[in-house]
């Protein structure tokens, strides 16, 4: 692992955990509680949360398989500046925008 992996890595990491931080999924319904039970629930965890969560979680195993930094669609390098600014990026710079053009973003 090279040192900007390893850095991403730390970032991603530490991202990781702000995020899951003090969101927690919610346990299933019991229909024998009270209501207050259901208020001591803690809140779902938010799509776009789970979202990031996921992206991080992709990039983190790309850095482990030794594919961090090259584009998912092209395979060209995504460029140090944009892994620094998003490090869990999927895609470089050209990629993204035609897909976002394609899928109407």
């Amino acid at each position: 692992m090279s040192r900007f992996e390893a850095e991403a890595r730390e970032v991603l990491l530490r991202r990781r955990r702000s995020l899951s931080h003090g969101t927690t999924a919610a346990a299933p319904a019991d229909p024998s509680a009270r209501w207050s039970d259901y208020e001591g629930q803690p809140e779902p965890m938010p799509e776009d949360v789970r979202r990031e969560l996921a992206d991080i979680d992709a990039a983190l195993a790309r850095i482990q398989e030794g594919r961090y930094g090259t584009c998912l669609n092209c395979g060209g390098p995504l460029g140090l500046q944009r892994l620094r600014a998003l490090p869990e990026a999927r895609f470089c710079v050209a990629c993204s925008g035609s897909l976002q053009q394609h899928h109407g973003e």
